[in-house]
């Protein structure tokens, strides 16, 4: 029974995997091309060489990030929208610093993701007072303030942050090249920096949530926060320590992006990183450890569809549709196999025969 339980829930695990590629397939094959080739085209246009592969990771880092922040807030119950206004708060708290401030790099480059974690520390927090103390919906006051971030932005690069040559809405002046993040080489650009800052983020993440009270006040606060209540969780502490964490994290991807990235501030700088944060953390249900990994997948599968437009006249939308599909059957799966679980608690207990205790064996008064 235990073989047939263990059997079925790896075939629920990878059955979401293999049914999503066929629907792909199935819809490639519909507009006339071929799906081996457009799978070929998307693994050539990911890993062809070193900076094919850099891009994947340039676009790994952020999103790994602001995953590991979102497996937080979604541990706690909290459906962190708001995620893709803190990166852009963060972005434009690190392009203050980049010019603004003038430093050797070695103090200024961690100014700046320092600044930069605590301005979406801030907007994350504003998000959880919304909740706590107004009760406005994360959802409602996120979406809100993802706008407010996006026109305060925007009023930075054509007004105050203007380049010389007058207003644009193109992005802010280049940043002092002081102020970037170095790459690891010419071919590689990769920054250091920013790969060990994900290497401790998922690190520190998992171990919090495994083996410290506060990760226990967070997943008791998200399973039942009016029970946790009552046994004594503080549910809006850990409400407003989740918003921050989440926040601090996605203003440090924020920074990436206009540090390492552009060098510059734009426009909408997140990209849409914040919300594919969001499919990331669906699809591995809070287990942080697999963040890296499925963010990993996604960002291999943007990068390589740049390649299906030149090579096959394919739209690189195509890659959307995939991740669409596959996020969708893995929340089928996860139902599936919820409800199987269930059943099986609800299976009826059979006592088991009562054993024969000698007089002998009683304890004595």
């Amino acid at each position: 029974m235990k073989n047939r339980s263990t059997a079925l829930q790896i075939a629920l695990t990878i059955l979401p995997i293999a049914l999503s590629l066929a629907i792909t397939a199935l819809l490639i094959m519909a507009v006339g091309a071929d799906p081996r080739a457009v799978f070929e085209k998307v693994w050539e246009g990911a890993f062809r060489d070193e900076r094919s592969v850099a891009q994947v990771v340039n676009f790994w880092i952020p999103l790994t990030l602001v995953s590991m922040g979102l497996v937080v807030t979604f541990t706690a119950g909290l459906w962190n929208i708001g995620v893709e206004g803190q990166m852009m708060v963060g972005a434009v708290f690190a392009s203050w610093a980049a010019l603004s401030v003038t430093l050797d790099p070695i103090i200024l480059v961690p100014l700046e993701i320092i600044l930069a974690a605590i301005g979406g520390m801030l907007w994350a927090l504003l998000v959880g007072v919304l909740k706590t103390r107004m009760g406005v919906h994360e959802i409602f006051g996120g979406v809100a303030l993802n706008a407010l971030a996006n026109v305060f932005s925007i009023y930075l690069i054509t007004g105050p942050w203007q380049p010389p040559e007058g207003g644009s809405l193109q992005s802010t002046p280049p940043f002092p090249e002081g102020a970037l993040l170095p790459p690891l080489s010419d071919t590689f650009r990769v920054s250091l920096l920013a790969l060990v800052i994900v290497v401790v983020a998922v690190v520190g993440v998992v171990l919090a949530l495994r083996g410290t009270r506060w990760g226990l006040q967070l997943k008791a606060t998200g399973k039942n926060a009016r029970s946790a209540l009552l046994l004594g969780v503080p549910t809006e502490r850990s409400s407003l320590t989740a918003f921050m964490v989440c926040g601090g994290l996605a203003g440090i991807a924020g920074s990436y992006r206009v540090l390492f990235t552009y060098g510059s501030l734009r426009p909408l700088v997140s990209g849409g990183i914040g919300f594919l944060g969001l499919l990331v953390v669906l699809l591995i249900a809070t287990r942080g450890i697999w963040a890296p990994f499925v963010a990993f997948g996604f960002a291999a599968i943007l990068g390589g569809s740049t390649r299906l437009k030149i090579a096959l006249q394919l739209d690189a939308s195509l890659a959307g549709v995939l991740q669409g599909f596959l996020v969708l059957t893995v929340l089928l799966s996860n139902g599936l196999r919820q409800r199987l679980n269930r059943g099986a608690d609800a299976a009826p207990f059979v006592p088991a025969p009562a054993e024969t205790v000698s007089p002998e064996g009683l304890p004595h008064e």
